[in-house]
Order: C-alpha cells, then structure tokens, then sequence
C-alpha cells in the first residue's frame, strides 16, 4: 500500500521558491471610503491574452484584499530597479502607504497608480477570486496597460537586483499613460 508523502514543511518550500527569481510589483486598489490601499506582491501571472486576463495572489488577511474584493478593481504597478525601497515599503502592513509616496488615482477608477520607480501599469477589473490556501488568487481582466522603458526589479533568495545586462540609459526609462501614449526607447 503507497502511502501519500507529507507536504514539504515552510521553511523548504520558501527557500525552493526564493531559488525562482519574479518581478516585483505593488497591488493597489481603494477601501470603501475611498482611501488607498496597497500591498507589494511578485505572485502576478499572465493567464489569458483574449481576453486579456492577469492574476495575483494576495494573503487572506491582507487589508488590501479586503478592499479590492469591495472595490472590484485594482492596479499592478510593476517596480522598475530603483524601486527595492517601494517594494519594502509597500510589504510592511504597519506603515501608511500611500502618505510618503508619490501616487494619483488612475482615469475611470481612482485605482492608486505609484509615480517615480514604476515601469509599468495596468488597471484591471476582478473577474473571480479563488481561495487556495493561505491566499486568495485574483483574477483581473485588464482594462488599460502601459509600460515604459526601464529595467524592472527582480526578487529572488530574498534580495532585490535589476535585470542583469540592462544598459545604464534603461534605469531612468520614460513611462506611458493608459490614454494610450506610447513611451519609446532613448536614443
């Protein structure tokens, strides 16, 4: 008789994960009273192109899924390489977030959009959620994109790194709005 393996415990399964580097991004939506709300998040995952649908998982006992799930729609502002300090920020729950930080609502939904260290932006509209575990799988269609120039933030064995082999000029790349401006490479 085979007997079923035990999941493997926290501590293997982060440093397995850690070994997998991924973007860095910030989730941000607003609460019911309007207030801004925001959590760092590098679980965010392309699932379909038509339509165009992302996903992100975020813990059940964040404030920012709380909101979002009333909202019903949030933003991934992606992390260009100067933005590790963003990225902290945003995953420390005891800080205001949005007091010290450059931010406006974006056009149609009041979605916080992060200005300064984002390469890129898209504004999505939830489409399901899914509980799996300790999180909450959000489903987005996205309603608006942009993305700048810029070399984006990496995390992976819990540290911060640019794209590796990025050229100096890409760091401070020009960004694009969701009216559809297109940002193109310096010369």
């Amino acid at each position: 008789m085979d007997v079923e393996p035990d999941p493997v415990g926290n501590e293997a399964y982060r440093a397995f994960m850690g070994s997998f580097p991924t973007g860095v991004s910030v989730v941000t939506t607003v609460d019911e009273a309007g207030r801004p709300r925001g959590m760092t998040c590098s679980s965010l995952s392309s699932v379909s192109l038509d339509p165009p649908i992302l996903s992100v998982c975020l813990s059940v006992t964040s404030g920012t899924l709380s909101a979002l799930r009333a909202h019903g729609f949030f933003g991934v502002n992606l992390l260009g390489a100067q933005g590790s300090s963003v990225a902290r920020h945003f995953a420390d729950s005891t800080l205001s977030h949005f007091e010290r930080l450059p931010w406006r609502p974006a056009a149609g939904t009041g979605i916080p959009r992060l200005d300064g260290d984002t390469i890129g932006f898209a504004a999505c509209r939830v489409t399901d959620t899914k509980l799996v575990g300790d999180h909450v799988v959000v489903f987005g269609v996205v309603l608006g994109a942009d993305c700048g120039v810029g070399v984006p933030l990496l995390y992976g064995r819990r540290q911060f790194a640019a794209w590796p082999g990025a050229a100096k000029g890409d760091v401070d790349g020009q960004r694009a709005g969701l009216d559809g401006a297109t940002a193109e490479r310096p010369a």
